[in-house]
């Protein structure tokens, strides 16, 4: 009788936490989706609290009143900076697109005096080598031609479709908002009324679970935006000291795969360095390559005094995190696979998953004894 409890606790115990897994997956995502403009609401209020505590002890404004000046103070920031880089990305994109013929012209002229160059070692390659970059010049060829076809491209009508909802959009900007509002004016309200309906227990699993987000949102993401944006600044000043067009648009893309873990700046300015050292460009693969040490040089001077032990992972464990995260949301699950494997570690740390994992010891040991004879 005694083992028959014992298997209905494990069994208890492996229902919660399979539950647990399918809420997570299938109703989570669905509810933050439905509830997008309280969720970024609260992300503000996040952002705007600390200045709204500042004000009350220091300034001595009353808080429904600094709430609404924090609010629109950050609103306007975020808005005006984020208007003024998709301003100037759209502008170098739109300009990117429309001289992208000329640039394709130039860049097989380039890649062709390369071939020249190349010409002997390719004679001394073996045929199936031969095959291989023959092929992998046919397939960059067609890639070119079908880009700079204008059937590919999205007509005036079409892009003019995504901006149909405007009184949508406008509403949930005002939801946006007035959320924000009441998460930070009646902050010590709602978590009283959490608290006093919630178990302790549940309370105390919920203080783990915001704790464990913190440290990897907070200290991963944050830290890792940081050198981003030290990055971007990096590259922008050198692509303009070299005239590159484009310069902010390649900064931006390059930092943002140098974001990327087991990536860096190096998969773009290593192969454009070569290409120029190639094709005769000396001086601009010897800066190229110059901007690339500066980079990797702030990145790990940065990085140990930002990023610190937040990752707690290994990179084998990263590596398998990310791959999982890929396979679920392609690129995005690259970059937030490592937080959430993040929070799973430090969740195991903790013990939260002691009941199943001994749960199934006991079953093991129990089929184990069983078998013997």
């Amino acid at each position: 009788m005694k083992k028959g409890i014992i298997y209905v606790k494990i069994a208890l115990n492996l229902l919660i936490f399979i539950l647990g897994i399918l809420l997570v997956l299938l109703i989570v995502p669905k509810i933050v989706r439905f509830f997008m403009p309280f969720v970024i609401g609260f992300i503000i209020s996040v952002i705007a609290n600390p200045l709204v505590r500042f004000l009350e002890k220091r300034v001595k404004i009353i808080r429904k009143h600094s709430s609404a000046i924090i609010i629109i103070v950050v609103l306007a920031v975020v808005v005006g900076a984020s208007y003024a880089v998709l301003t100037l990305l759209v502008r170098e994109i739109i300009q990117l697109v429309s001289d992208f013929p000329s640039i394709y012209k130039s860049i097989e002229t380039q890649i062709l005096l390369v071939s020249e160059r190349l010409t002997g070692i390719y004679d001394l390659l073996p045929l199936n080598i031969k095959n291989i970059v023959d092929e992998i010049g046919k397939n960059i060829t067609q890639y070119g031609s079908s880009l700079m076809n204008k059937d590919n491209l999205p007509s005036i009508s079409e892009a003019g479709s995504y901006a149909k909802n405007i009184l949508d959009v406008l509403l949930m900007i005002i939801i946006t908002i007035l959320s924000a509002y009441f998460f930070i004016a009646e902050r010590d309200d709602l978590v009283a009324a959490v608290k006093k309906h919630l178990p302790q227990s549940v309370i105390r699993s919920y203080s783990m679970i915001i704790d464990n987000f913190k440290t990897a949102v907070g200290g991963y993401f944050k830290a890792q935006f940081k050198i981003m944006l030290i990055i971007t600044l990096i590259l922008f000043v050198g692509f303009e000291l070299l005239k590159v067009n484009y310069s902010f648009l390649l900064a931006v893309a390059i930092a943002f795969l140098d974001f990327l873990p087991f990536f860096g700046t190096g998969a773009v300015i290593w192969p454009w360095a070569l290409l120029d050292f190639l094709s005769g460009n000396y001086i601009q693969a010897i800066v190229l390559m110059v901007i690339y040490l500066i980079c990797q040089i702030v990145k790990q001077v940065l990085q140990p005094k930002m990023v610190g032990d937040s990752i707690g992972i290994s990179p084998f464990t990263t590596l398998i995190f990310m791959f999982i995260g890929y396979q679920f949301m392609d690129v995005l699950g690259m970059i937030i696979g490592i937080p959430i494997g993040m929070v799973l570690v430090n969740f195991y740390k903790a013990g939260m998953f002691n009941r199943v994992i001994q749960g199934f010891k006991i079953i093991i040991n129990d089929i184990n004894e069983f078998r013997k004879f």
